[in-house]
């Protein structure tokens, strides 16, 4: 009986299931994903929010699948390109700048989960192409640079955004009820950036991806806030006028105040 009720209600995936976007081989199965809210708004005072993604997988029949499976989602922010220098003492005492490396493209938010761990599910070239997996992140670093280099740069990328909340893996995060729908719960920072955010479902069975999907969420500024960003991007110049200048004013202001006490 529970098993016929999940078939329904992956069929009624199936009929709504329209924020999606599926890449699938004829025959392969059919993935429907949707995620809890397709619009997170960074409002004053917002302290983070947990997103849920969830969806249906049925054979192309519509019905239960009959082999095994593992579920990976994946939650992407926009890129953004990173300078990352590295630190080392000088005297013993002081932490003076080394060397350093520019990135083009670094996932500003990377979350992962799965219905058990990457190693158990893919093998590397496969964790590789698709980017299943922290250590297996494509972070585009400009230039040349020893091999030996970097990776150690990108281990410390890496474990930087990891320490900041914006990276993170959650191995055994992903459920699968009776083999038709699963749930993923990734937590969302207070310090993410605006931007469009990709969430995308894979589909894996004997080490191979099977199919995939994805859906979008739009995080975006509203009010006073949004404003001040929109500016600070569309009018970077004059932003950075008034930035100063409201500086300046508020170090006189307070010089006077403190001048009258």
């Amino acid at each position: 009986m529970i098993r016929r009720l999940l078939v329904v209600v992956g069929a009624m995936f199936l009929a709504f299931g329209i924020n999606s976007t599926t890449s699938a081989q004829s025959g392969d199965p059919i993935l429907v994903p949707d995620v809890s809210e397709h619009d997170i708004v960074l409002r004053q005072g917002f302290t983070g929010a947990d997103l849920l993604l969830f969806g249906a997988i049925l054979d192309p029949s519509g019905g239960i699948m009959q082999s095994d499976y593992d579920v990976v989602v994946v939650l992407k922010g926009p890129t953004e390109e990173v300078r990352l220098r590295e630190k080392e003492r000088f005297l013993g005492t002081i932490w003076v700048n080394a060397g350093s490396t520019d990135y083009r493209s670094v996932p500003s938010f990377y979350a992962i989960a799965s219905s058990r761990p990457i190693a158990d599910i893919v093998d590397q070239s496969t964790a590789a192409i698709f980017e299943l997996g922290l250590p297996y992140l494509q972070l585009s670093p400009s230039g040349s640079i020893d091999p030996e280099e970097q990776a150690r740069f990108a281990a410390g990328l890496v474990d930087l955004r990891q320490r900041q909340g914006l990276y993170a893996q959650y191995e055994s995060g992903v459920t699968v009820n009776e083999g038709v729908l699963y749930r993923a719960r990734l937590p969302i920072p207070s310090n993410v950036i605006p931007g469009r955010y990709v969430a995308e479902t894979f589909a894996i069975a004997d080490g191979r991806v099977i199919t995939s999907a994805t859906s979008d969420v739009d995080v975006r500024k509203e009010g006073f806030e949004g404003v001040v960003a929109e500016e600070a991007q569309d009018n970077s110049f004059l932003y950075g006028l008034f930035a100063v200048g409201l500086s300046v004013f508020m170090g006189w202001a307070a010089g006077r105040l403190f001048a009258l006490v």
